[in-house]
């Protein structure tokens, strides 16, 4: 307790600069321009049955998108198209009429540096458990007392000392400025200064792209399964995707070399409580290509089974995450 108290006043006689180069815990790894994403359904919260029960849910989803350092979280309605309510009230709880919006919602509000969801999150129906929301603590979710490089911030509405540029908040003890005139409440990634100077806006990748560090992820909201693949951000779409399901091949047998794969964005994809067959069996434009139960597996380029012979008779999608993502990620990171 008193060392805590003690460091806690040392740091606040420095500048929120110095403050934060007094640690470091996380170590970057080689910057990268290739991507993760991971796909989930609508149904992992349809066998809730509280606001409770869909916001636990959502947030092991998130915890494992921390922990995996996935770059990229597509939500997709797998849901019958006739079932789902042509006109939901997104200022009310979204949990049953809309659980895309839901999860969107849950999912973006937990990526959000905790020191500026206030500012950027108005109370909400679907927030009122967010007290049973995890801690993700991600690279740009720093402690006060950590240094890193870059940092999200927010602005914010104080004048600048000399009348020009923006105030931002980066979750220090002291406000930056930056030479950029920015709207209030407007969040950014910037690049710190080494030498003291005003830090810098840069692209939010760039702390993954420029210097290796994972860097959050960003939430997509499809449809239906096939949007996931249409309407991707990325100019050449996925150049690899894999489909788990209990009817596919164990990993290893689907990636037999323990070598990792080359990508540019790699896409896994995650069915509900029904497999990934039941989302494409609510596809009209796969039902158009005559794509549903067993062609299911046609729409992608590898179909895994993540754990053959389970030793129960149903695994929730946030487990099969945390299973699946541990095989697969030698494809992508061979330390």
């Amino acid at each position: 307790m008193d060392d805590r108290g003690g460091k806690r006043r040392r740091l606040d006689g420095e500048s929120g600069h110095q403050a934060a180069k007094l640690a470091a815990k996380f170590k970057p790894t080689i910057p990268r321009q290739w991507t993760v994403s991971v796909a989930v359904p609508t149904s992992i919260i349809s066998d809730c049955t509280s606001r409770e029960q869909m916001s636990v849910n959502a947030g092991r989803i998130a915890r494992a998108l921390a922990i995996f350092s996935i770059d990229e979280v597509v939500i997709f309605d797998d849901s019958p198209t006739d079932s789902r309510p042509p006109d939901a009230d997104l200022d009310a709880f979204t949990g049953e009429t809309d659980p895309a919006h839901f999860l969107e919602h849950i999912l973006s509000y937990l990526e959000t540096p905790p020191f500026m969801r206030k500012s950027l999150w108005p109370l909400h129906p679907n927030l009122r458990s967010q007290g049973l929301l995890p801690n993700l603590d991600m690279p740009h979710h720093p402690h006060k007392d950590e240094w890193l490089p870059y940092r999200e911030g927010i602005t914010v509405e104080s004048k600048t000392k000399h009348g020009k540029g923006t105030q931002v908040d980066i979750g220090m003890n002291e406000l930056v400025t930056i030479s950029e005139s920015i709207p209030p409440k407007t969040r950014l990634t910037l690049q710190l200064s080494e030498d003291g100077g005003n830090p810098q806006p840069v692209h939010p990748t760039a702390p993954r792209t420029d210097a290796g560090y994972p860097w959050g992820f960003t939430v997509r909201k499809c449809g239906s399964l096939s949007s996931v693949f249409t309407t991707s951000p990325y100019d050449d779409g996925y150049d690899v995707s894999i489909g788990t399901s209990e009817r596919g091949v164990p990993i290893s047998s689907a990636f037999p070399s323990f070598d990792t794969l080359d990508f540019s964005h790699l896409l896994v994809v995650f069915g509900g409580p029904r497999g990934l067959e039941y989302a494409a069996m609510n596809d009209g434009d796969l039902a158009e290509m005559n794509i549903s139960q067993s062609r299911t597996k046609e729409l992608f380029d590898h179909w895994v089974d993540a754990l053959p012979y389970q030793g129960t008779r149903s695994i929730r999608t946030d487990e099969a995450m945390l299973i699946a993502l541990t095989g697969l990620r030698r494809l992508w990171d061979s330390s």
